[in-house]
């Protein structure tokens, strides 16, 4: 069984995680060039009433990431005074840092603002078994406040068989599931929107949209233009450098259809690392560490490998065990 920390334990000190204060907006100061993490984990005390889906709701962290940080605590109680991590620290996505990034396997999307130093992150809910979200390179083709709501044929469908006869047309307001604000997608029939249940955000909830935060899809609404681009990757396995030193960061992965995977988790997490071509081959691999990485799958960066002049070792791609080969 994994340790109560199963990886920010290894990553940073348990002073330095008890020092940290409340969570802010998780709008970050982007790392120097050639490095890709951002954030610090942090850890607050739960009072008696918190759940999960409350301190995810305050800290911009979704439901499914709550609970990988926080194994073997009650979502729905965790109790006063309870330790709760807050996976506050996050490798950036792979690819150009510009526009919206939406990482499915990570329930979450990215903005890089255009001529500023910054990234604003925030959690997603996510198409759910039988409709999944895509995987595509898009843009933001339209913006509405205050959105109405027609549901397509096949979701009355749904609703109809379990007796809830949805209208054709659902006007604007609290009852609104696409809530105050959405984008549209230039893949159609795709939106990022606000929702009327707070329940479900950073969960496969959703028909293939992607479900906000009110409070965070009006922020993102005042930030993100019209025809800005939209970068939607499904990458459970995530790669970054900070301080010279070489972190993995996992989650569950997810397959074409949205749905966890059964793939071969450690040959995925192989062939991530080798999209990194330039650690793939100036690298000491901590492989015992990788495996505890990608069983915990609890979505924080963990130190798992140094350069090779600072450990003089042989490339990692020669020091891929056989049973991971």
């Amino acid at each position: 069984m994994l340790p109560r920390f199963p990886a920010v334990t290894r990553c940073l000190s348990l002073a330095t995680l008890l020092a940290a204060g409340p969570a802010a907006a998780l709008e970050l100061p982007l790392p120097p060039p050639g490095e890709d993490v951002v954030g610090q984990v942090q850890v607050i005390k739960a009072k008696y009433e918190d759940t999960f889906a409350d301190i995810g709701t305050a800290n911009d962290l979704g439901y499914l990431e709550m609970i990988a940080a926080n194994p073997g605590v009650d979502p729905w109680l965790p109790g006063a005074g309870t330790e709760i991590i807050l996976p506050t620290r996050f490798v950036l996505p792979p690819g150009p840092r510009e526009g919206i990034v939406i990482n499915l396997a990570e329930y979450r999307l990215y903005y890089f603002p255009k001529g500023e130093n910054v990234v604003h992150t925030f959690p997603l809910g996510i198409g759910r078994e039988g409709w999944g979200s895509p995987i595509a390179n898009t843009k933001i083709t339209a913006k509405t406040p205050n959105p109405t709501w027609t549901p397509p044929a096949s979701i009355r469908a749904e609703h109809a068989a379990d007796g809830d006869i949805l209208p054709a047309v659902v006007p604007a307001g609290p009852d609104n599931p696409l809530g105050p604000f959405k984008f549209t997608l230039g893949v159609p029939g795709y939106l990022i929107h606000g929702s009327n249940k707070k329940f479900g955000i950073g969960m496969r909830t959703s028909h293939g949209c992607f479900r906000m935060f009110n409070n965070n899809v009006l922020q993102l609404s005042t930030m993100v233009p019209v025809g800005t681009s939209v970068r939607i990757i499904n990458e459970p396995y995530k790669f970054g450098v900070s301080g010279g030193k070489v972190y993995l960061e996992a989650h569950t992965p997810l397959n074409e259809q949205g749905d966890p995977s059964v793939v071969d988790k450690h040959t995925a997490v192989i062939n991530a690392l080798l999209k990194r071509e330039e650690l793939a081959n100036s690298l000491r691999m901590n492989w015992d560490m990788v495996r505890d990485v990608v069983a915990a799958e609890d979505g924080m960066p963990v130190e798992i490998a140094v350069p090779i002049e600072q450990a003089g070792a042989a490339p990692m791609v020669s020091s891929i065990p056989p049973e991971l080969q």
